[in-house]
């Protein structure tokens, strides 16, 4: 009952992540007056980071319920290697005073290595579709 829980907790919390990130992207993108009024609320800053805190928290939870820990299990290695390239390129995607075209290339590098993450999830393969 609790691995459940926290599973679906979990997931909930990966569709608002990458939600949020395309959100963002798109807005940072179209320089519209909604978008700066957005960035300018605090909570449109800081919620990203509560979600993902609590992300990150359900993940390490199903770790230990589950007992399969990164770089003993290789898909759970892999997923976290991606986690970092992920973040490394969403911060490249979402900061302002690049070019348009490194956020746009960074920001699909980003979705794509986010969607091979998933893609590991579900085969607990750690080459994930690609295999």
């Amino acid at each position: 009952m609790l691995y459940a829980a926290v599973k679906h907790l979990h997931i909930v919390c990966v569709v608002l992540s990458i939600t949020g990130f395309c959100l963002r992207g798109v807005l940072l993108g179209q320089k519209s007056a909604l978008a700066r009024r957005l960035n300018e609320r605090r909570w449109f800053r800081i919620l990203p980071h509560v979600n993902d805190s609590i992300l990150l928290a359900a993940a390490l939870t199903l770790v230990v319920l589950l007992g399969q820990y990164p770089f003993v299990d290789a898909w759970l290695t892999a997923k976290v290697l991606g986690l970092v390239a992920y973040i490394s390129l969403g911060m490249l995607a979402l900061k302002a005073g690049r070019s348009p075209r490194v956020r746009v290339a960074a920001g699909l590098a980003a979705v794509t290595v986010f969607t091979w993450i998933v893609s590991v999830a579900f085969t607990k393969n750690p080459l994930g579709l690609l295999a």
